[in-house]
């Protein structure tokens, strides 16, 4: 479904479409990527001449494109319209979920997410907050109606980083953060338009401001993976260096299935699952899980 590539462009350039390449002009050399080979294209930099050619071509090819602002963070995502060619059947399926098997495969994204969040604590030295963390997992009911993701956030969170640390703090940390959830953001965005579904159209989110309602439910999982990588490397400053990491998080290798993934793989992979259990061709028990540390 998706390439092994996510491509960072930060300096000068202009890229154009040949043959199957995305090529990079600079001033002192050219550099060619094969489409196939790409799964995203993030823009660092403002001074980058795309062609309309190219756009066309990533489209087709599924190809993620994001677009940064002149901080470098995330501001704005180019995605196919049509990434099937299904998709009036793939949308008709996706209007027609019932409450009941929405409401517990959003149970088992909470409960994914939560044992994920435990885990990242365990192996940072909070092993007494990540054991409150696991049993709460069970605690997790069908539609998550006793909001026990909100009450694993503000313990891990706190466990994690500090007991004065708030998500609604603007701080470089924070930024750092929502850096590498927009990249993960991206990444599922992708592979729901690809199979043809709408983003907008969530399980749990709903808000009518948000263009990505389903991407944000089927994230939630991995963002321990981004956590676990601003911890490990975040020094106070959110620096460039911070952002071709959290960029790379897609590639970096996890366990899954029996074996060893790419990040990017095990979204596309989990992200299927999911959509099957929704449409009753998969028991929602039957979600493979996978592991973040």
């Amino acid at each position: 479904m998706s390439g092994f590539r996510n491509i960072v462009i930060a300096n000068p350039c202009k890229l154009q479409y040949k043959g199957g390449y995305m090529v990079v002009r600079r001033e002192d050399d050219t550099t060619k990527v094969h489409l196939s080979e790409i799964s995203s294209v993030v823009l660092q930099s403002n001074q980058v001449f795309v062609s309309a050619y190219l756009l066309s071509e990533l489209a087709k090819a599924k190809v993620a494109f994001v677009v940064s602002d002149e901080k470098c963070d995330p501001v704005g995502q180019y995605l196919p319209l049509y990434g099937a060619h299904n998709t009036s059947k793939r949308i008709s399926e996706q209007l027609d979920w019932g409450e009941p098997v929405k409401k517990r495969v959003w149970q088992r994204i909470v409960r994914d997410k939560i044992a994920h969040q435990a885990d990242v604590l365990h192996a940072r030295a909070c092993e007494e907050q990540g054991k409150m963390l696991r049993d709460i997992v069970a605690e997790v009911r069908s539609g998550d109606t006793t909001n026990r993701e909100g009450h694993a956030a503000r313990l891990y969170f706190s466990s994690l980083f500090g007991p004065s640390f708030s998500r609604d703090d603007d701080t470089p940390l924070n930024a750092a953060l929502n850096y590498g959830y927009a990249v993960l953001l991206s990444s599922v965005n992708r592979e729901i338009v690809a199979r043809g579904y709408l983003t907008q159209t969530g399980i749990c989110h709903r808000n009518e401001f948000n263009q990505f309602n389903l991407s944000c439910d089927f994230m939630e999982p991995f963002r321990p993976l981004v956590d676990r990588v601003v911890f490990d490397n975040f020094d106070g400053d959110f620096t460039k260096e911070t952002k071709l990491i959290l960029v790379g998080m897609l590639n970096q290798g996890i366990a899954y299935r029996g074996g060893t993934y790419r990040v990017g793989s095990v979204i596309s992979l989990y992200v299927a699952d999911c959509f099957k259990a929704l449409s009753r061709r998969l028991s929602v028990d039957e979600i493979e899980s996978f592991d973040v540390v």
